[in-house]
């Protein structure tokens, strides 16, 4: 046995020693009958900071969860506030036009006896239909072949020189045609021209339309991105005497 392992060995054993003595000590006052009391007080007094060390012991593993949930929320916090800064920094250049019902006024109930009016009211117009543009997931969708290097801006654009031309072509058709110029009223003529049998009760437009309010040239590569709006199922084609109409769904 070493010097260092001695010595050890000697500190444990005395200090066992003196564990025993003072016991002994403790025991020999334990008897008298007025230290008792004391010792008694001693023991409530220690009993209770068990219960009160018990108590805090159950407030620390309390926070220590609590601390845990906060720290999740806050990895949760930290995760959409960057999806917020990626969605603020790369906001798309269009944006869906939300176009509210229109919805009829409720009639006044007529009296008995009460005489009709005789200013007739107005027939409501019916909203121009507009499409939708293409959400990423849509987009994504395409085929590559048919695809090819049009981007999603582009296809998009192309969503709107389609609304511009149907929003400018029905403002022409939901107005009566004496109150249009000798322009509007020729326009007005040959709108009607080109309807049918399918397309009546819808919106549609012709590549003159298009040509007319939106000055888009209606070559292979526009037909490519009205091949892609059909993907997506925005519009379709009614063919019929010598015309393509590209109607709205």
């Amino acid at each position: 046995m070493s010097h260092c392992e001695l010595e050890e060995l000697t500190e444990h054993i005395n200090g066992r020693l003196t564990k025993v003595k003072n016991l002994m000590h403790l025991r020999a006052i334990g008897n008298d009958p007025e230290k008792q009391k004391t010792f008694c007080k001693i023991a409530a007094e220690v009993s209770g900071m068990t219960k009160l060390l018990d108590q805090f012991e159950k407030c620390v593993a309390e926070e220590r969860e609590s601390l845990k949930q906060l720290e999740e929320l806050n990895e949760l916090i930290e995760e959409d506030l960057q999806n917020a800064i990626h969605m603020a920094e790369n906001i798309p250049s269009h944006m869906p036009i939300y176009v509210p019902t229109v919805k009829e006024e409720a009639l006044p109930v007529q009296k008995e006896n009460e005489q009709p009016q005789k200013a007739a009211s107005k027939k409501s117009r019916k909203p121009i239909k507009e499409m939708e543009f293409i959400t990423v997931l849509e987009f994504d969708s395409i085929p590559p072949y048919m695809k090819g290097r049009v981007t999603y801006d582009q296809l998009n654009a192309t969503v709107r020189n389609m609304n511009k031309t149907v929003m400018e072509k029905y403002k022409i058709l939901q107005q009566p045609p004496r109150t249009l110029n000798n322009v509007s009223r020729k326009l007005y003529e040959r709108f009607k021209q080109n309807e049918n049998g399918e397309t009546k009760a819808h919106f549609f437009v012709v590549d003159a339309d298009l040509h007319e309010f939106a000055q888009v040239t209606v070559n292979k590569r526009f037909l490519n991105l009205l091949n892609m709006l059909r993907h997506c199922q925005r519009l379709k084609e009614v063919r019929g005497a010598g015309l393509t109409r590209y109607q709205l769904l």
